[in-house]
């Protein structure tokens, strides 16, 4: 069928659109996107062989610091 994902798609709920905008923005800084921070850190919180935590931007307060 066309236009299939090549993956199930997977809802998240109880996000707020402030969040998710931070996420999207915070994961582009770092040169990634949400998927990817996600699928990494939820690697890294099930204890995955070899996971590591997403790379994290820093925040406007350790900018000024």
């Amino acid at each position: 069928m066309a236009n299939q994902h090549k993956e199930k798609l997977r809802g998240i709920r109880g996000v707020d659109d402030a969040l998710w905008i931070d996420l999207d923005r915070a994961a582009k800084t770092a040169g990634s996107d949400r998927s990817k921070v996600t699928r990494e850190l939820w690697e890294w919180f099930v204890g995955r062989p070899g996971a590591d935590l997403p790379e994290r931007p820093a925040s406007s307060e350790e900018k000024t610091a």
